[in-house]
């Protein structure tokens, strides 16, 4: 409130969210969400998703918390008020934001966190078990809730996409692995029956969605959006009582789903492709991209192209497991000057450089042009190269590739 103080115009700034003081408050509200699932065992893979996802809703709801407060500076007359009196007005705010809303959110994350750690055990066995759906069994069980109790379905079934648990704030509900001998499956249309009847005050869907395999705690759709941003593009762009266009700046600064990116279906790691990707890159960078993912578990995010700065190019990834800027290139000729102006382009947009070959590339004349490439050009330089071969691939870094003999040899690649 003090950084909202500070604030001179007639309408809240989307760079408020960059004071210290805010970000400061952003942190500490995703910390208390955090703490919720401290204990639950999990990879760290779907910790960090999980935390990001927390971070990404505090972030919104500071936003929200803000701009509900910002008309509170001026008195009825116009003027603004001094500090104490703003801040005295502004109590049920944070009272309602930071007590009543928060204790049902950190419920929520904590739930929401340890169910996310049970699809991930429940992975590993895959549909060897069934999946069965339970209440708390006792006396505060929700009615509607109760009507899912007991559904028994596979793990692959679509059903746990918009039935697996928590479906509301303060949910205790949970799902179970059973024997399929002892536990056969219900019929699917019952199940999806007694669905719809347990989430039929849902009218949004925002409960309808499942945390392990989004690998977030809050759905798109929560009480700081709307129902649209479960399938718009842009992700998180639209909130009661805040203008689209300010909300959507807020939306890019926190990097929820930074506008315009595209999840991409891997089934190991993570990859985003923004939709302003080259038209003539987007295949490639994408099957690129997806393999890396796959066979190394990375999280990638093929980035956007820039529109603001003419002839200037920007790297084709962000590769976030690695911590650095990736360039893809797709190797479709088989000769030193091909090999050679995939490196020259390359470097000029990321010193790392990912290189698909074709099954009868020539290492010979590849090794020629990485040695030549990476020997003799000071500026820019490549720190390393991936070559990805007949679907396995090897890194090659800087010091090795500029010496003399430097060999590419069939059993480098894994």
């Amino acid at each position: 409130m003090r950084a909202l103080f500070r604030e001179e115009g007639a309408s809240l700034r989307i760079e408020l969210l960059e004071d210290p003081e805010v970000m400061g408050f952003i942190d500490e509200h995703a910390a208390i969400l955090d703490s919720g699932f401290e204990t639950v065992e999990m990879s760290d893979r779907m910790r960090s998703r999980l935390q990001e996802s927390d971070w990404i809703f505090s972030g919104m709801k500071t936003f929200h918390e803000l701009n509900e407060a910002f008309p509170s500076l001026l008195d009825e007359d116009g003027h603004r008020k001094p500090f104490e009196r703003f801040l005295n007005d502004v109590q049920s705010i944070d009272e309602t934001y930071n007590r009543n809303y928060l204790r049902a959110e950190y419920n929520y994350a904590g739930a929401s966190a340890g169910m996310a750690a049970r699809w991930e055990d429940f992975q590993e066995d895959g549909d060897e078990y069934n999946l069965q759906y339970r209440t708390a069994g006792d006396d505060k069980v929700r009615p509607e809730h109760a009507a899912l109790h007991g559904v028994t379905l596979p793990m692959s079934d679509p059903f746990w996409d918009e039935y697996y648990p928590p479906n509301g704030w303060n949910c205790r509900c949970t799902v179970v692995q059973v024997l399929k001998d002892n536990y056969p499956a219900t019929d699917q249309a019952e199940a999806y029956r007694r669905g719809r009847e347990a989430l039929a005050r849902d009218k949004k869907g925002m409960f309808r969605f499942n945390s392990g395999k989004q690998g977030k705690i809050f759905p798109d759709y929560n009480p700081y959006t709307l129902s649209k941003c479960k399938t718009c593009t842009r992700k998180l762009n639209l909130a009661k009582g805040i203008p689209e266009n300010d909300l959507c700046s807020g939306c890019i600064f926190l990097r929820t789903e930074v506008c315009g990116y595209e999840e991409v279906p891997v089934e190991r790691g993570r990859v985003r492709q923004h939709k302003s990707q080259s038209p003539d890159e987007w295949k490639e960078n994408r099957e690129i991209a997806t393999y890396m993912a796959e066979k190394h578990g990375y999280e990638i995010d093929l980035l956007p192209k820039i529109d603001d700065k003419p002839g200037q190019k920007n790297p084709d990834s962000l590769n976030r497991t690695l911590g650095y800027n990736q360039e893809y290139k797709d190797n479709t000729g088989n000769t030193y000057s091909s090999y050679d102006r995939a490196i020259r382009d390359g470097r000029k947009q990321a010193s790392s450089l990912v290189i698909r070959i074709q099954d009868d590339a020539n290492f010979s004349i590849l090794e020629q042009a990485m040695n030549s490439r990476c020997k003799y050009v000071k500026t820019t330089p490549v720190s390393d190269i991936t070559i990805i071969w007949r679907g396995k691939d090897h890194t090659y870094i800087n010091s090795e590739i500029v010496k003399d003999g430097f060999k590419i040899r069939q059993e480098d690649f894994k």
